[in-house]
C-alpha cells in the first residue's frame, strides 16, 4: 500500500525545472549493492517474521473461513489491519473487512481508513472502498524549494492495489492539512508503477476549491534520479519594454548521461528569445554544462535593435596520474544586449567576461599549467568599444616556497612562456606576441626575541616579441630585466586583556600589530613605457618605497572558550623615495602600477608623488556586521573613496545596506555616489507573510537604477510570491510584475525564477 506516496508525486509544477546531477554511464561489469535498499529497525512488540497476530471479541471457524467480530486486529511485521468485522479464508488468504477499516503499512508509514476492504494477505493485492489516508512526504530539500513535514493526504471513491501498480479512482490528493486544504489535485484516475513513474489523467489543479488549470496528462518519475523527456509548463507575463510575454519549452533526456533543455519566449514588442542548455557526463571523471541565450530583437517601436547572444560553458575532467583539465567559457556579443535582456542587476552592471581553460598537475611544491584565456572588458555599450586580451596558449611552471635542505633559506619560482594578443579600438597587437617570463626568489628569516626580519631577493627576466613606440606596436623585441629586494620587519605585538561587557563575552583582548615593509625594484626604467600591457606581470615598475602597516584587533572570548575576531581596524601607508617610479609616471593621465594596486583597488597616480593615500579597513563581526574601506589622500586633503556595508539578522528581520562614494580626479575615475540596500522580514520557508525590498540608487544622477519588492505568503503546504521590479540602466527603462506559486516538496511554477527571488 505505497499508494499515496507515489500518487502524491504524480505531477511536477516546475516551470523552473529541477534536474538532478547527471549520473555517470553504467560501468561495464561493476556490481554494486542497491542504494535504495531500506534498512529496517526492529519494531517494538512486533510479531516474529512469518507470524500473524489475530485478535477479536468473537471468532468463529467455518471450514477454511474464520469470522472475526468486534474490534478485529490483525498484525504482522509489515502491516496492521483493524475493522469492526472481518471474514478470512485461510486457504486463499482472502480477507474482507467492514466497518471503520484501518490499514497501516509500517515500512512506508502509510495509513488509510475506508468503509470496506478486500485484501489478499499473501500477494498483498486488494481493493479499498470510500478510502481516505495519509503517507509520509518524500522531502528532497534543495535551494528555493518550499518544504513541509505534512504527510500527503488522499481520498477516493475506491482504490486498488495490483501486482505491479496501484490505481486511485475518482479522488484527490494534497499535502495541506484537511479538511480545507489550500490546494488539491483532483482526477478520475491516478496510476502508479512503483519505483518507475506515476500518471494522473484528465486532472484539475484546485487552489482553495477554485480550478486553476487543467491538464490531460501529468507524469512524475519515481526513480531515484528522475529524468524524462517532456514539455515544460508554459509561462506568461508582461513588461513595459518587451510587451506581452509567452514562453514554453521542452526537456529531452537523451540518455542516462546527456540531456538538453530548450526554452523559447515570445516578446510581443521585441521578438523571440531562445535558451538552450546541454549537459553531459562523459564518464565518472568528466562532465560539462553548456548554455546559450540569444534574442532576435526587432527593436522597441522601431528603435535600435539589441540582438545578441551569451554563451557559458563549464567543463572539467580528471585525466588521471594527477592531471586535471578545467574550463570556463563566457562569451557576450555586446554589453548593450546584456543590459537590455538580463534579469540580474549585478550582471547588467558587470562589464567584463572571463574565459579560461587549463590543464594542470601539482606534485610536492611544484606545479605545471597549460592555459588558454580570453578576457574582455567592455568600455561602453557602443559597438566594438572593448579591450580583449587573449592567451593562446601559455605554459606556466611554478614552485612554491621550498626550504633548501636544512638551511634557513626558502626558494620559489614563477615562470611562463606564451603567445599573447591585445585588441581594442584604434590599437591591436599581432595575432601572437611571444612573452617569456622567469622570476626566481630567495628569502630567509632572522629573529631577535619578538622581532622578526624577513629579507628576500629576486630577479625577473621578461622577453616580449613586440613593443610599444610612440603609442604604436612595433615588431622589435625587448628584454625587461629587474632586480628586487624586499625586507619585512615584524615588530612585537602589544596586547592587553580586559573584562568584557556581557554582550561581548567574558574577556576581550586588545592586540596592536605593527609592521614595516621596504621594497626596492630597479632595472626597468624606460622599458616600462615600451611594454605592452597584457596582465599584472606587465605592471611592474621601478620603485623605492617603504610601507607602514598598523592593525588593531579586539578578540572576544565567550564562556565556552570560543574566540572571535570581533573588531579589526587596519591602516596602510606607503612612502615613495622615487616619486616618478623610474620614469613610469606620465603626468595628467591615469597610471596603473603594481605598487599602487597592491595598496588599494582605487587609482591615485596621476602625477609624481612621494606618498600614497592612507588606506583603511574597519570591520566588525557580530550579529550586526560592518565593513568600511576608505582612502584618505593627503595630497588632495580629503577622502577620495569610501565603501561601507552594514548587514545583519535579528530574529526574523534581516538587512544589508551599502554606500560607495568616489570623488577623486576625473582623470583617475568618474565620480560616483551610490546607495544600495536590502531589507526584509522572514525567509523562503517561513509560514505566514514574508517581505523584502532591495534597491540601487545613484545619488549623483538622482534616480533609482533598480528596485525590487517582493511579498511572499507561505501556508502549511504552498506559497505564493508576487514581485515588482524596475530597471533603469542605460537605454533600458522597464517595469516588471512576476508571480510564482510553490507547492511544498514538489516544485514551483510561474514567471518568478528562483535566482531572481529575495526569498
Amino acid at each position: 500500500m505505497r499508494l499515496a506516496v507515489f500518487v502524491a508525486l504524480v505531477f511536477d509544477l516546475g516551470a523552473q525545472v529541477y534536474r538532478p546531477p547527471l549520473p555517470a554511464p553504467p560501468p561495464g561489469s561493476q556490481v554494486s549493492p542497491n542504494p535504495n535498499q531500506r534498512i529496517r529497525t526492529p519494531r517494538p512488540n512486533a510479531p516474529s517474521p512469518g507470524d500473524v497476530l489475530v485478535e477479536a471479541v468473537t471468532q468463529e471457524v467455518d471450514g477454511p473461513w474464520r469470522h472475526l467480530r468486534g474490534n478485529v486486529h490483525i498484525e504482522t511485521t509489515d502491516f496492521l489491519l483493524k475493522a469492526d468485522e472481518l471474514d478470512w479464508n485461510t486457504d486463499t488468504d482472502e480477507v474482507e473487512a467492514r466497518g471503520h477499516v484501518q490499514f497501516e503499512r509500517f515500512a512506508t508509514g502509510e495509513k488509510l481508513t475506508c468503509d470496506k476492504a478486500e485484501y489478499n494477505l499473501d500477494d498483498e493485492t486488494g481493493k479499498f472502498y470510500t478510502v481516505t489516508g495519509t503517507s509520509p512526504a518524500r522531502i528532497q530539500a534543495r535551494p528555493g524549494l518550499l518544504t513541509t513535514q505534512n504527510p500527503y493526504y488522499f481520498q477516493g471513491k475506491w482504490a486498488e492495489r495490483l501486482k505491479d501498480h496501484y490505481i486511485l479512482h475518482d479522488g484527490f490528493l494534497t499535502d495541506c492539512i484537511v479538511p480545507r486544504p489550500w490546494w488539491e489535485l483532483r482526477g478520475p484516475e491516478f496510476v502508479v508503477v512503483p519505483g518507475d513513474h506515476a500518471i494522473a489523467r484528465n486532472s484539475w489543479f484546485y487552489l482553495k476549491r477554485m480550478p486553476l488549470f487543467y491538464t490531460p496528462l501529468f507524469y512524475k518519475s519515481l526513480k531515484k534520479e528522475p529524468r524524462r523527456s517532456g514539455l515544460l509548463i508554459p509561462n506568461i507575463g508582461n513588461s513595459s519594454t518587451r510587451g506581452k510575454m509567452l514562453g514554453f519549452g521542452y526537456y529531452w533526456a537523451i540518455n542516462r548521461s546527456y540531456d538538453v533543455m530548450y526554452r523559447t519566449q515570445y516578446f510581443s514588442a521585441r521578438g523571440f528569445a531562445h535558451h538552450v542548455e546541454f549537459r553531459g557526463k562523459i564518464n565518472e571523471r568528466s562532465d560539462f554544462d553548456f548554455l546559450v541565450f540569444g534574442v532576435n530583437d526587432r527593436g522597441l517601436n522601431g528603435g535600435p535593435s539589441y540582438s545578441g547572444a551569451q554563451m557559458t560553458l563549464h567543463a572539467k575532467s580528471d585525466l588521471g596520474h594527477g592531471w586535471e583539465a578545467r574550463g570556463e567559457l563566457n562569451y557576450l556579443t555586446s554589453l548593450a544586449f546584456r543590459q537590455q535582456f538580463t534579469e540580474s542587476f549585478n550582471e547588467a552592471v558587470f562589464s567584463e567576461t572571463h574565459s579560461v581553460g587549463f590543464v594542470t598537475r601539482h606534485w610536492s611544491d611544484f606545479g605545471v599549467n597549460f592555459v588558454a584565456q580570453r578576457n574582455v572588458n567592455f568600455q561602453s555599450t557602443n559597438p566594438n568599444d572593448e579591450v580583449a586580451i587573449r592567451k593562446l596558449p601559455e605554459l606556466q611552471f611554478i614552485q612554491r616556497e621550498h626550504q633548501v635542505k636544512d638551511w634557513p633559506v626558502w626558494f620559489s619560482l614563477d615562470s611562463s612562456a606564451g603567445l599573447e594578443r591585445r585588441t581594442q579600438l584604434l590599437f591591436q597587437t599581432r595575432q601572437f606576441v611571444e612573452r617569456v617570463d622567469f622570476a626566481p626568489h630567495v628569502s630567509t628569516a632572522f629573529r631577535w626575541g619578538d622581532i622578526e626580519l624577513i629579507p628576500s631577493f629576486g630577479i625577473r627576466e621578461t622577453e616580449y616579441g613586440s613593443s610599444l613606440k610612440e603609442g604604436g606596436v612595433v615588431g622589435s623585441n625587448i628584454v625587461r630585466s629587474s632586480r628586487d629586494v624586499t625586507v619585512d620587519l615584524v615588530l612585537p605585538s602589544l596586547e592587553r586583556i580586559f573584562d568584557a561587557p556581557a554582550w561581548m563575552g567574558q574577556k576581550v583582548k586588545h592586540v596592536i600589530e605593527p609592521r614595516v615593509t621596504y621594497r626596492f625594484v630597479t632595472g626597468i626604467g624606460e622599458d616600462f613605457s615600451r611594454t605592452i600591457r597584457f596582465d599584472e606581470t606587465d605592471l611592474l615598475s621601478n620603485t623605492n618605497q617603504i610601507e607602514f602597516s598598523l592593525a588593531n584587533r579586539l578578540l572576544a572570548k565567550d564562556k565556552n572558550g570560543t574566540v572571535t575576531d570581533l573588531v579589526t581596524w587596519q591602516l596602510w601607508y606607503d612612502r615613495y623615495f622615487d616619486p616618478t617610479f623610474g620614469g613610469a609616471i606620465v603626468p595628467g593621465q591615469r597610471n596603473v602600477l603594481q605598487s599602487a594596486i597592491d595598496l588599494t583597488g582605487y587609482s591615485f597616480l596621476d602625477v609624481p608623488r612621494n606618498y600614497s593615500p592612507i588606506a583603511s579597513a574597519f570591520r566588525i563581526q557580530s550579529k550586526v556586521g560592518l565593513e568600511w574601506r576608505t582612502d584618505y589622500d593627503l595630497l588632495r586633503h580629503g577622502i577620495t573613496n569610501s565603501s561601507v556595508t552594514v548587514d545583519g539578522r535579528i530574529d526574523k528581520y534581516f538587512w544589508s545596506v551599502g554606500h560607495t562614494d568616489v570623488r577623486t580626479s576625473t582623470v583617475l575615475a568618474p565620480s560616483a555616489n551610490q546607495f544600495r540596500g536590502v531589507i526584509g522580514y522572514g525567509n523562503d520557508n517561513r509560514r505566514g507573510w514574508n517581505y523584502g525590498f532591495s534597491a540601487y540608487y545613484d545619488y549623483r544622477k538622482g534616480f533609482l537604477q533598480y528596485s525590487q519588492t517582493q511579498v511572499t505568503y507561505n501556508t502549511d503546504c504552498c506559497g505564493i510570491s508576487v514581485q515588482y521590479r524596475r530597471f533603469a540602466i542605460g537605454p533600458r527603462n522597464e517595469n516588471q510584475f512576476r508571480i510564482a506559486f510553490a507547492v511544498s516538496n514538489i516544485g514551483t511554477f510561474g514567471t518568478l525564477k528562483r535566482q531572481e527571488r529575495i526569498f
